[in-house]
């Protein structure tokens, strides 16, 4: 990323909005906006192969494993606004396991683009998928847009609920059931 000619762009836009950006509060806005959006849109600048960097190993079990409640920031493609909120993944090794902050990791570099929740909900579940070979894996993220909190429709409570299940979690229902269970999240019967 270029941060000066980001920090030109941010100056341009407080003028077009009727700002001056030379006034005492705003002198430095330009230069933090930069730095703030570099880190932001991370993602871009990292590849899945670099963040696992060989954190993962062989382990023989067939049990799930759960990693919930790993926080997510992310911003928005359509308003480059926040969101915000909870990741949760499950997946069943087939012989090969994730070292457990490499999840965290995952799920940041992803985030860490415009996004919009779907993608970035199915682009961690595949990149589990692909790299270990999984016999399955569950991926649900919980969380508030503030593009729909402090403009449009202006709903404050609302909150999105995206899963991607692949292989046994998809194939098997008592296979979801557990996930669901392990996450803390009800499970609804139909019928």
């Amino acid at each position: 990323m270029n941060v000066s000619k980001v920090e030109g762009l941010i100056r341009e836009l407080l003028v077009e909005i009727g700002e001056d950006p030379d006034r005492e509060g705003l002198a430095n806005t330009p230069a933090r906006m930069a730095k703030a959006f570099s880190f932001l849109t991370s993602g871009y600048r990292q590849d899945l192969e670099s963040l696992i960097n060989g954190a993962c190993f062989s382990q023989e079990t067939s049990s799930m494993i759960i990693v919930r409640d790993i926080e997510v920031y992310s911003l928005c493609e359509h308003h480059m606004l926040p969101f915000f909120g909870r990741c949760h993944i499950g997946y069943i090794p087939r012989g090969t396991i994730f070292g457990i902050s490499k999840l965290a990791r995952l799920v940041d570099m992803y985030a860490r683009r415009l996004q919009i929740q779907e993608r970035l909900t199915e682009q961690i579940a595949y990149a589990i998928q692909n790299t270990i070979r999984a016999d399955g894996v569950g991926v649900m993220i919980e969380a508030r847009h503030l593009c729909m909190m402090m403009r449009g429709v202006e709903k404050q409570n609302s909150m999105m609920v995206t899963s991607s299940l692949l292989g046994g979690f998809r194939s098997n229902p008592s296979t979801r059931m557990e996930f669901l269970s392990l996450i803390g999240r009800p499970i609804v019967q139909a019928g």
